[in-house]
């Protein structure tokens, strides 16, 4: 088996689960004392990467942001925690899930503040695409979600369908 192919054999999920954890320090808040949407969303990003260069082994790039909730404020002070798993591989692109909570250290509690879906591309050192292994759900989550990136993959293809049609009319 040659190292290409060996870098191709299917990964479970797992092997792409990352955690990432950060501070919430005051130059990453507005004057209300509230984390900046705009720097969860990067947060949000190098979790997302960070899951799929674990699951394709290559670089990556951001292709685009499917999906992002911001369900509650995240305050200076706050311990922000990013997990993030890769849901499903396809040719060259992988689709990302990433939760954020922010945990509250002294006591010993959780609240989830965001989720969101997100596309990468591997790509080699030119930029020019690569395929990926194609990844392995194991537990009932897992492949619920691994459908659901399926789903959401189908609705974007449709989309941009649309869209080009609309741009011929």
């Amino acid at each position: 088996m040659t190292n290409s192919e060996h870098t191709l054999l299917p990964r479970p999920v797992r092997d792409s689960q990352s955690e990432m954890v950060e501070v919430v320090l005051p130059n990453d808040a507005n004057p209300l004392g509230n984390l900046l949407g705009g720097r969860l969303m990067h947060l949000i990003d190098v979790a997302g990467a960070l899951a799929c260069h674990r699951h394709a082994r290559s670089f990556v790039v951001t292709a685009s942001t499917d999906h992002l909730d911001f369900l509650a404020p995240v305050h200076v002070g706050d311990l922000l925690v990013l997990r993030s798993s890769v849901n499903r591989a396809f040719h060259t692109s992988m689709e990302v899930g990433v939760k954020v909570w922010v945990e509250n250290y002294i006591a010993g509690t959780k609240r989830h503040v965001s989720s969101a879906y997100l596309t990468f591309v591997a790509v080699d050192r030119h930029g020019i695409h690569v395929p990926v292994p194609q990844v392995v759900p194991e537990s009932a989550e897992e492949k619920r979600r691994y459908e659901d990136a399926g789903r959401r993959r189908e609705a974007r293809n449709k989309e941009r369908e649309r869209k080009k049609a609309a741009k011929q009319v």
